[in-house]
């Protein structure tokens, strides 16, 4: 009897534990259920908190660049729309008259300088001017670096993309890049007009020495990286020569025909451009040579077919320019008077130009005759600002 008694209440007991067991195992699911959707809506919160601050911010750069605009006249828009070699005298009087969009410094105005005198000098070009200054300054490496021919300006001469990637691979690039950045920052310039996006496997080739000398798929890999670091660093990136130079002849002394097929440029020499565009480009650079499956017709500095394909056909938004115009591969071709408003018309954004004095009213004419209209003055007047404003030159 009291045996059974026993084994009752020990039933009676374990019952009691299962439900006791099972009601904390579902209160301990309720509340993880409860605690994971919380959670889950905290980061859906924070997502879309983020999403709508970046359409804020963008709306909010797009209406102070806009309101920039609308205060300008149109000398002072279609000066913003030259990056000008630094004139031998008047540098600070042209910004001024010309309302310059920067200046490219070339061998000249660095080799005599000193650190402290090149940063001064940059100061007061950005003294003399309304809106900031795009300073730059071709710094690729190797044969193509101004800095480094200056008075101990760098620590050490930029060494070229090949040299370095074969001493030290991709991380080799990147700490390359971070390394330049900081020179550049220093002197106050934005803009080191790289990476070679160009494809060139061959060691005879003009352009050979000044990219990764490897092929599209190696050249995107750089491309990406370089654009990446400089996108973090605050330096303006250039991809450049568009559509791509090949190996082809040298455009700085000769007129240059470029007869590869579109679908040998789409299959290789555009695949860099692509890859850089991808990682948020801020510019890209055209050559000066004539691309005959393209525009038999034109350099492709000056051809719209070659820009509307940048444009459309790989889908790039921000700013383009010309090389230097000054190269025998326009300058034989076109007036250099004349070729400002023709790079313009082409779709271009940037003008690199020696010859602004000429050019600028020349361009202001071709508004005034409505050959060059107001509309797309203030598209490329609006893609020059904002890069600006994407590496922190113009605070908004």
């Amino acid at each position: 009897m009291i045996v059974s008694a026993v084994l009752i209440l020990l039933l009676i007991f374990s019952i009691s534990l299962a439900v006791i067991l099972l009601f904390n195992q579902t209160d301990n699911t309720v509340e993880q259920k409860s605690s994971s959707s919380t959670l889950t809506k905290g980061t859906e919160e924070t997502t879309n908190s983020m999403k709508k601050n970046e359409k804020q911010s963008a709306k909010n750069q797009e209406e102070v660049i806009n309101d920039t605009i609308s205060s300008m006249s149109i000398e002072e828009k279609v000066g913003q729309l030259f990056l000008a070699r630094v004139p031998i005298e008047g540098q600070l009087e042209s910004i001024e008259a010309y309302h310059l969009g920067g200046y490219l410094l070339f061998g000249r105005d660095v080799e005599m300088e000193t650190s402290d005198s090149l940063k001064e000098k940059i100061k007061s070009y950005q003294s003399s001017s309304k809106l900031p200054l795009f300073i730059a300054s071709d710094e690729e490496g190797g044969t193509v670096s101004r800095l480094s021919r200056g008075t101990d300006l760098v620590p050490a001469e930029f060494k070229a993309p090949q040299q370095v990637y074969q001493e030290s691979g991709w991380e080799g690039i990147r700490s390359d890049i971070q390394e330049k950045a900081k020179v550049l920052h220093s002197y106050g310039i934005q803009g080191g007009l790289f990476p070679d996006a160009d494809v060139s496997t061959d060691p005879e080739a003009f352009i050979y020495d000044r990219t990764l000398g490897l092929d599209a798929q190696q050249t995107s890999e750089y491309v990406k990286i370089t654009v990446e670091e400089l996108k973090k660093q605050k330096i303006a990136s250039t991809l450049k020569h568009f559509p791509g130079y090949g190996n082809n002849r040298d455009s700085h002394v000769e007129i240059v025909y470029d007869t590869r097929s579109l679908d040998e440029l789409r299959n290789n020499d555009f695949l860099p451009f692509k890859a850089g565009i991808a990682a948020g480009a801020d510019s890209v650079l055209i050559s000066h040579n004539i691309i005959t499956s393209i525009d038999e017709a034109m350099p492709a500095s000056i051809s719209r077919p070659v820009h509307d394909i940048l444009r459309n056909e790989l889908g790039f938004q921000n700013v383009i320019m010309t090389d230097d115009m000054d190269m025998a591969g326009l300058a034989d071709f076109i007036s250099q008077k004349e070729a400002g408003l023709a790079a313009l018309k082409a779709g271009n954004d940037l003008i690199l130009s020696s010859s602004f004095q000429e050019q600028i009213p020349y361009v202001l004419q071709g508004i005034e005759e409505g050959v060059y209209t107001e509309k797309e003055l203030n598209q490329s007047v609006y893609r020059v600002l904002k890069m600006k404003m994407d590496i922190g030159l113009i605070n908004w």
